[in-house]
């Protein structure tokens, strides 16, 4: 059966240094789509409206702008992935809160080592959005800096050593894919050199799904990414989690996932 289509891009301040990768995924979803003979309509945030959304009976949007979050709240005769109500909920101090409740594995309050400083209220849309810092009396003055900037809603967290991993996942389908982004040169804002180059410490990466996707649906997310600190003893913790990644490095298996979950 024919579907109709709508795909929602993401306007570029929310894809800091991503912006071809974050259209190639869902220019990937949307391919299998054409090969399906779907019609399929293709609208960046900024310029979608209600009149695009009265048609579709399934929406895939990577939108973050309020209002788009807003026109799809009110869109309740088509599947929205991800849903407003779950984009509404993609902050980082609400998402710690989820965490900690949940017993979710995250890094602690306090720690020798430093500390990160991240604005909470968005994702991150330059490096100064993520910043870490030696010591209690830089982290200060990094929080003031953030204030001045205009931003109130921050979260605070001690830095883990270990080796950092990114995830990708669909929730409800199976499909999981992690990796090291130093083994392949893949960064944002260079945030990797803090954690140095991966030493591939053994871990169990069922576990590590099955944490993520238990954040995953908590918030009601279906497609998420996010990044890890594996410990020297294994065990792990979610520094980052967010709606809807590039999939750069697994982009076919995981448009192929999306297209059937």
């Amino acid at each position: 059966m024919i579907m109709n289509v709508l795909a929602i891009g993401r306007a570029p301040q929310f894809s800091p240094q991503s912006v071809e990768l974050d259209a190639a995924i869902l220019g990937a979803v949307i391919e299998r789509h054409v090969a399906l003979d779907d019609n399929v309509k293709v609208i960046d945030e900024a310029c979608l409206d209600a009149d695009c959304l009265k048609m579709a009976e399934r929406i895939y949007t990577m939108g973050r702008l309020k209002r788009t979050i807003q026109l799809l709240q009110e869109c309740r005769h088509a599947r929205v992935i991800n849903r407003p109500e779950a984009l509404m909920r993609c902050r980082r101090d609400e998402i710690e809160c989820v965490m900690r409740r949940l017993h979710i594995p995250t890094a602690p309050e306090e720690g020798t080592d430093g500390y990160w400083l991240k604005r909470a209220d968005q994702s991150a849309q330059t490096s100064k959005d993520v910043v870490y810092v030696p010591d209690r009396q830089a982290l200060q003055k990094a929080i003031e800096e953030f204030r001045q900037r205009g931003i109130s809603d921050y979260t605070v967290s001690a830095h883990v050593k270990g080796d950092l991993v990114k995830f990708y996942g669909v929730a409800g389908c199976g499909f999981f894919f992690c990796t090291y982004p130093t083994d392949d040169g893949r960064s944002k804002f260079g945030a990797e050199r803090y954690n140095g180059d991966a030493t591939h410490y053994p871990f169990c990466k069922a576990e590590l799904k099955g944490e993520a996707e238990r954040l995953a649906v908590a918030i009601g997310l279906e497609v998420y990414g996010g990044d890890a600190i594996v410990r020297a003893d294994g065990s792990f913790c979610l520094i980052d989690f967010n709606d809807w990644p590039s999939f750069a490095p697994c982009r076919e298996a995981a448009a192929e996932a999306i297209v059937m979950s």
